[in-house]
């Protein structure tokens, strides 16, 4: 039987199942490479697996690791403090070590702390949940 959200087109349902795994790969590189971003291609998964396959969504957001995070963002409640702290330490340690260590131009540096500077904007408005 269907699932309510599932796409009734078969050629649909496989794209968007397709790209959900794409986007959850993509995810999954974002948590070794600065500038990639985790989030939004977790939660791209998580919209591309409801509508493609309810196992998968279930799957990613009952996930031991990022399950919480992903129903956290879905329903509005943003990232916890801890995470936040851990996401720009990381982020920063990356961006900081690649520009100044590996890349060395100063304009690219520029931007890559820029880019930085904005993530971190970004992240310490989302909301705060109550843990």
């Amino acid at each position: 039987m269907k699932e309510p959200y599932e796409h009734a087109n078969p050629l649909v349902r496989y794209s968007l199942l397709a790209l959900g795994w794409l986007s959850f790969v993509l995810g999954m590189i974002g948590l070794l490479l600065p500038v990639v971003p985790t989030s939004p291609f977790l939660i791209l998964s998580a919209a591309c697996f409801l509508r493609s396959s309810p196992r998968f969504y279930h799957w990613l957001v009952n996930h031991r690791w990022f399950g919480i995070y992903v129903r956290y963002y879905l329903e509005g409640k943003g990232m916890p403090r801890r995470v936040k702290f851990l996401v720009l330490g990381m982020l920063w340690v990356m961006i900081l070590s690649s520009a100044l260590v590996i890349v060395r131009i100063p304009w690219v540096t520029l931007v890559m702390c820029s880019i930085a500077g904005l993530v971190s904007v970004y992240i310490l408005r989302l909301p705060t949940p109550e843990e």
